[in-house]
């Protein structure tokens, strides 16, 4: 089968990670939180949680397209568990090195102090959401809950296959929402929900069912349904403010996911035209295929330029979020790009070959199972992982 890449995705991937950056930048100049102190025009990127709800909604509908065109099945667990491992675990801890290097040499993340050896034992095994430790970077907890649900897509797999996908994400929303209702009135339950989102686990499973919507081929105005559905849930947060959105972020989360879903069954078809050339021209490619990386260095980044050259000298205010944005992103997507030839590329170069090996030993009955419409490789982080698909 011919196989091609999903356009628009890594487009996608790579403006939801300098969403991030930009995110981060804005609590240094305006701090404050959750309050907004910002101008108008800068005031949205409050709301930095928001990429995290695109990754992961990206990262449950790309893992899951290949199983809803095989049965629902992945091509083997431990496979499946091998490849997530060589994806993401090189520039991972790779990029652990450098934050705690950072934090040890120029400036500790703030509210942190340095980390210790508690720091990177938590840290590398990816349980910081569960196990409290000093953070050498504070955008790696999502890392940890990506890896999580990277766990409980078999199970969530299976589900699909004994009950159907509108009833698996029926099920894990229920229980969502059984606990994002009983957390108030439960300290432990409550700080589980703040460092183990639990909408999360909701937003992955509304990604696998998009992903059976690809594979159904359904036709349907997606692009539309995607507007229709966002737009009542930013109208919410434009009327309410920043206030009241960032302490029910849990609901506002799984209200936001299935637009982003519609958004991506639709590019998945080629629709909207215009919005897939854009997302998917040279710039947002390239970005996006380096955004894992930008996703895992950029801050420290942050934290380092802001505290030794912009506070100095600007303080807080637009201005210092200006210069810090001037310095920054150039600084960090080259430095990401540096970084994902080194400890990207190589694995995914091996993957292909690996791919390319078991595409033709396969035919030959040597018991390899190969998924044909597998795809191409992770161009992504925490809530930025996800293969790229053929379609």
């Amino acid at each position: 089968m011919t196989r091609r890449r999903l356009a628009g995705l890594d487009g996608i991937r790579g403006l939801a990670a300098l969403y991030v950056v930009v995110n981060h930048i804005f609590e240094r100049a305006f701090p404050g939180y959750p309050v907004d102190h910002a101008p108008w025009w800068a005031g949205w990127f409050i709301y930095g949680r928001f990429a995290v709800v695109v990754f992961i909604v990206l990262s449950g509908f790309s893992l899951a397209l290949s199983p809803a065109r095989h049965g629902w099945r992945l091509d083997g667990v431990l496979h499946f568990a091998g490849r997530r491992a060589r994806r993401i675990l090189p520039a991972y801890l790779a990029a652990l090195a450098f934050s705690v290097a950072v934090a040890w040499l120029l400036v500790p993340q703030p509210g942190q102090g340095k980390p210790d050896t508690r720091s990177v034992v938590v840290n590398g095994l990816l349980v910081q959401n569960l196990v409290h430790a000093r953070s050498p970077n504070r955008a790696f907890w999502s890392m940890a809950v990506e890896a999580q649900l990277y766990v409980a897509l078999p199970l969530l797999l299976l589900l699909v296959r004994r009950l159907g996908a509108v009833v698996m994400v029926a099920i894990v929303t229920l229980v969502v929402a059984t606990v994002g209702i009983a957390g108030p009135h439960d300290p432990r339950l409550h700080t589980f929900v703040i460092q183990s989102p639990p909408d999360l686990a909701a937003l992955f499973a509304i990604g696998i069912l998009a992903a059976g919507l690809v594979a159904a081929n359904r036709a349907r105005p997606w692009a539309w349904l995607a507007l229709g559905a966002s737009a009542p849930v930013l109208l919410t947060i434009s009327l309410r403010g920043s206030v009241w959105t960032l302490t029910h972020l849990l609901w506002v989360d799984m209200a936001l996911g299935p637009a982003i879903a519609c958004l991506l069954v639709g590019l998945a078809a080629g629709r909207p035209a215009p919005l897939v050339r854009l997302l998917d021209s040279r710039p947002l490619r390239s970005l996006g295929l380096s955004s894992y990386s930008l996703y895992l260095l950029h801050e420290p980044i942050v934290i380092v330029v802001y505290r030794r050259v912009v506070l100095p000298r600007y303080h807080h205010g637009p201005t210092a979020f200006l210069v810090t944005i001037a310095l920054v992103v150039p600084a960090a997507i080259l430095l990401a790009r540096l970084f994902a030839s080194c400890f990207e590329q190589p694995f995914l170069r091996a993957s292909r070959r690996q791919r390319q090996v078991e595409q033709v030993l396969a035919p030959a009955g040597l018991g390899l199972q190969v998924a044909d419409v597998r795809g191409g490789d992770v161009h992504a982080g925490p809530h930025l992982l996800g293969d790229r698909h053929a379609t």
